[in-house]
Parts: structure tokens; C-alpha cells; sequence
């Protein structure tokens, strides 16, 4: 069956929504989609000539038609719209002249009062420590007391929603068998899954594994038009507008989500009010025992992901979200423009932007298992593209602070701060501050302090690093323990190390966020060698066929 050539009256998404569209000269072409043929018929114009083609090849031909407009949409829709919250147009003016007066004060008071300039640059350093700290620990000490009841909810299959699904993939080849046994384990109705592999033109290998693998009719193979920039967050922007689903989630091409997550998310969204718009399910690293970087990488997670954020979530501040497992409305993801193109932290990005469009985000209690790069080359990759985002996230969100301070109120704008700005500058000067108090409490120990003010600086010295400790290890511990991981307890020392190497990456995000801003640093998958869920067992570049794909409609 050939593509059909459409007119130039063809739209998109809309031609591919409906599955109608005209042809060159007077023609309409079909496109039905499982018992949809009736209504479609009923739909046509009449008097026209009709040719009937498949939803792909439809699809196909309006991507072809409009691939210019389809890759400038996807690009462009948030900083044409609202171009003070996108990372393309980089620093403001207004910001640029705060940072060069701050960076003039702190060159003359250097000059003039190197001691009294340094002493208030350590002080402003540390509250920005305490800001972090206190926020850590009071997300530590919540728990959700309606937790296990939020794990057993459950909608009938009648009255689920249909469920979009989109994976965007480049270089994936290694794991695509893996990929789509994880889709078919999915615990969902087929006829009311809609699954959207979204592929880059020129990734040859991974169309050609997913080609050579027999796919149902719920999954739909969509190809981004060729365009800049090239990352994760373009081509998600050129599925959703495809979406059919009430609810859409997002995962990597490495994961594997727990079987009933869907489930689980349209349960709790169906309970909460329609103000929550994002529900970030827990991820969790599943090749631990790699290397000693992915057991600390593993600690990492789950204390974020088991520990902080649902602290957060709890105590109604803004929440960055993970990258992968998203659960969006998805009509409130299309009123807030999707992602961010040119923002490389995506998802951090997305968390603040809604928190300032009065929306919330909340916990899923439902994992996902991720793969952690395992050598310290990915993972430096890997971590300065993250720490770069949040550098464009810090830039985006602070271009009008007065804006966001009315728009949060000021508890979420100064946690807002923390989580986003506060993270890049903590990483920043981690290694120095972290030395500055080890030696001033040191200092302090051996000797007596000759004056109130000295003891005062050892005393704050004192306390904020052992609070700064205790923020790093008191949620990795609560992990550990909700995890059941309690093997990796010998390993929770190293992390003040660990954050190191974070340190190091935030300072080559700022190098690369000068000569390459844009520059999309790929992770390869599907190169770990351990697994803690047996997923070498189970998935063994096989395809496994359960009832949601196997009785999916065509």
C-alpha cells in the first residue's frame, strides 16, 4: 500500500487524530483505527472520492507534507509563547548586570576588606547550605501516613482511561528487544493503550531493530522530523500533540516500570483533585552491583526518590522531577506548551514551570528500574549535561523573580530556589566550604578562641557541619531501610566523596554551558553487566508476549 499524497489542507496532529485526510485533487483518505471504520465513514465528506490506508502510512504522509512546521513546533511552541521561561534565549540583560555588579562589589571588597568580604561570602554560602539542610531533613522526617492505601487502589478496567505512553529513543539498539517486553508487561487494557516510540531520522540501527520486531497495534513507531535542537525534550514535544491519551507518561528506553504503575497513577489522579498535574513514580537503579559508582548511584536515587521526594511532595514544595516515569494530565501538559526544547534538564525544568502555573506535583509509590552509567566517564557525562540543565533551569526561572515570588508565594519561591539554584551553587562550592568548616572546626579544637565572635564562627561552623552531614546521610539510611537495602549501609560514608565528583561536574556544566549549551550528552544503555530484579534472565533480547500486546487492535 503506497503513502497516499495529501493536500496541502492536510494538518497535523489533527489529520492524524481524526484519521481523515484530503488527498491532491478532491479526494478524502481513511485512515481507520481498530472499529473506528464506521464512524469514519459517517464522518466523510460526501461526494468525494475515498481511499482507505493504515494509521502509520497516514501518519507517515503528514510527517513528510509538514515536516518543517512539525520540527519548528516542536522546537519553538515554549519560547515563542512564553519566551521568558525557555533556556533558548540564555541570560537576560538584568541578569547579566546583577552578576556583574555582584562580581565588581566582590572584586573591591576583596581588595579593600579581604577578610571582612570573605567572611560574608562564607556566611552567605553557608545560610545557602542551611537553606538545602533544613530543607532535606524536614522532608526526611515526613511520612505518608495513607501510603499503603494509595498502593491498593484500583479502577475497573471499564472505566480506565485510554493511557498514552511515550519513549523517546536514539542509539537504542542494544535494548530495544528489552524495551518492548517491558511495554507488553504493562498491566493495562490494549485497546486503551497508546504507546509512541518517538525515533530521530538518521538512528538507523535502532528503526531497524524495532522493525525487525512484530509490533501490535498500541505502538506507534513516530519519526522527528530533522531540527535543532537535538535532545530528549524536541522529540517528546513532536509526539505529544499525537497523544490520544487522558493521561501521559514518559519513559527512558531503559526502563522497566512496574507492571500495574498505569494503574496505580490513574487510580490516585482519578482521588485527586485536578490541581495535581504530575505524578513522578519512584525510580530505582536495578545494575547496583556494577561498580562502586552504581551503589552509590543507587543510594542517590533512593533517597530521593523514596525519601525527599515524597517529603516534598508532603510539605507542598516545588519538586524537579525525575527525567522519566512522569505521569502528566496530559491537557495540562498541553496548556503549559510540553518541555522546553532547549533545556538539557528537561524535567527540572517542567517541575518549577508547573509549581508556577499552579499546579502540583505529587508522589506515586510505584517503581521503575533504571540503569546507571557504571564507569566514571559516563557518569560524568551523564551528570554535567544534568548539573548544565539546572543551570538553564536557575537562569529561566530567575529572569523576573518578582514574577515567581507572586506567582509561588514566598515558602515555595525560597524552596524553589534551593531545589534549583541552590543545588548548582551547593555543588559549586562544596568542596571549598565543606574544607572551610572542616578546618575552622579543627582550628577551633585546638585552641580556645580569643573572642566572642570567633567562638560564634566555630560554634556556627560546628553545627552546620554536623547538620550538613546529617542531611546526607539521614535520607540514605531511611532509604536504605524502605528499600531493603541495607547491604549497601557500608557504602553511605563515601557519599561526602560522591558529591565530589558532583562538585566536579557542576563546574564542567558551566564550561559547556558556554562553548555548547544545547549539546544533548547520550547515555549509553544497555551495557550493565548485573541486575538485582534478574532482568538478564527475563529479557534476554527477547520479546515476551502477554495479552495486553498480543489482543492489541490493528
Amino acid at each position: 500500500m503506497a503513502t497516499p499524497r495529501l493536500s496541502a489542507a492536510a494538518q497535523y496532529p489533527g489529520s492524524i487524530l481524526a484519521g481523515l485526510a484530503p488527498l491532491t485533487g478532491h479526494g478524502y483518505v481513511l485512515a481507520p483505527r481498530g472499529a473506528s471504520l464506521v464512524h469514519l465513514l459517517k464522518a466523510r465528506p460526501r461526494g468525494r472520492p475515498l481511499a482507505i490506508t493504515t494509521p502509520s502510512r497516514l501518519a507517515r504522509a503528514v510527517f513528510q507534507a509538514q515536516a518543517p512546521s512539525i520540527a519548528h513546533r516542536a522546537a519553538f511552541d515554549l519560547p515563542k509563547r512564553a519566551p521568558d521561561l525557555s533556556a533558548r534565549n540564555g541570560i537576560s540583560p538584568f541578569q547579566l548586570a546583577v552578576l556583574s555588579a555582584l562580581a565588581m562589589v566582590l572584586s573591591f571588597g576583596g581588595f579593600l576588606a579581604p577578610g571582612l568580604t570573605l567572611g560574608i561570602l562564607g556566611a552567605s554560602m553557608s545560610l545557602l547550605f542551611l537553606g538545602i539542610i533544613v530543607l532535606r531533613l524536614a522532608a526526611s522526617l515526613l511520612d505518608n501516613p495513607v501510603e499503603p492505601a494509595i498502593r491498593t487502589l484500583r479502577v475497573e478496567d471499564a472505566a480506565l482511561p485510554v493511557y498514552t505512553i511515550i519513549v523517546a529513543l536514539y542509539r537504542e539498539k542494544r535494548i530495544a528487544a528489552r524495551l518492548i517486553d517491558a511495554l507488553a508487561r504493562i498491566d493495562y487494557p490494549a485497546a486503551k493503550l497508546d504507546i509512541k516510540l518517538v525515533l530521530e531520522t538518521d538512528d538507523l540501527e535502532t528503526l531497524e531493530a524495532l522493525g525487525s520486531i512484530a509490533m501490535p497495534g498500541n505502538i506507534d513507531r513516530v519519526i522527528a522530523p530533522r531540527g535543532a535542537p537535538r535532545t530528549k525534550p524536541r522529540a517528546l514535544n513532536v509526539a505529544l500533540p499525537l497523544a490520544r491519551g487522558q493521561y501521559t507518561v514518559i519513559y527512558d528506553a531503559e526502563d522497566v516500570p512496574d507492571p500495574g504503575q498505569l494503574r496505580l497513577a490513574a487510580a490516585r489522579f482519578a482521588q485527586l483533585p485536578s490541581k495535581v498535574a504530575c505524578l513522578q513514580a519512584r525510580l530505582t537503579i536495578d545494575n547496583t552491583d556494577d561498580s562502586w559508582l552504581t551503589r552509590l548511584f543507587t543510594i542517590e536515587y533512593a533517597a530521593l526518590f523514596d525519601v525527599l521526594n515524597p517529603g516534598f511532595a508532603e510539605i507542598g514544595s516545588p519538586i524537579p522531577l525525575g527525567g522519566t516515569s512522569n505521569h502528566f494530565r496530559t491537557s495540562v501538559l498541553r496548556d503549559i506548551h510540553g518541555w522546553d526544547a532547549w533545556n538539557v534538564t528537561e524535567d527540572a525544568d517542567l517541575g518549577l514551570r508547573l509549581a508556577r502555573l499552579g499546579h502540583d506535583v505529587m508522589d506515586l509509590p510505584s517503581s521503575t528500574l533504571e540503569e546507571a552509567p557504571s564507569t566514571l566517564r559516563a557518569w560524568m557525562r551523564q551528570r554535567t549535561r544534568w548539573m548544565k540543565g539546572y543551570v538553564q533551569t536557575s537562569i529561566s526561572h530567575s529572569r523576573k523573580p518578582w514574577t515567581m515570588l507572586s506567582q509561588l508565594g514566598i515558602w515555595r519561591f525560597y524552596a524553589a530556589l534551593v531545589l534549583s539554584m541552590g543545588s548548582v551553587l551547593s555543588a559549586l562550592v562544596y568542596p571549598i566550604l565543606t574544607g572551610m568548616l572542616v578546618t575552622a572546626w579543627g582550628y577551633g579544637a585546638s585552641r580556645p578562641p580569643h573572642s566572642r565572635w570567633e567562638a560564634a564562627v566555630h560554634a556556627c561552623s560546628l553545627t552546620l557541619f554536623f547538620f550538613g552531614a546529617a542531611s546526607i546521610f539521614i535520607p540514605a539510611c531511611l532509604a536504605l531501610h524502605r528499600r531493603g537495602l541495607w547491604r549497601l549501609l557500608p557504602w553511605v560514608p563515601l557519599l561526602p566523596v560522591y558529591y565530589v565528583l558532583v562538585s566536579m561536574a557542576a563546574w564542567r556544566a558551566l564550561w559547556e554551558l558556554a562553548v555548547a549549551p544545547f549539546r544533548w550528552n547520550k547515555t549509553s544503555h544497555g551495557l550493565a553487566r548485573t541486575s538485582r530484579a534478574g532482568l538478564f534472565q527475563k529479557h534476554q533480547a527477547r520479546l515476551v508476549s502477554t495479552r495486553s500486546l498480543k489482543t492489541a487492535p490493528p
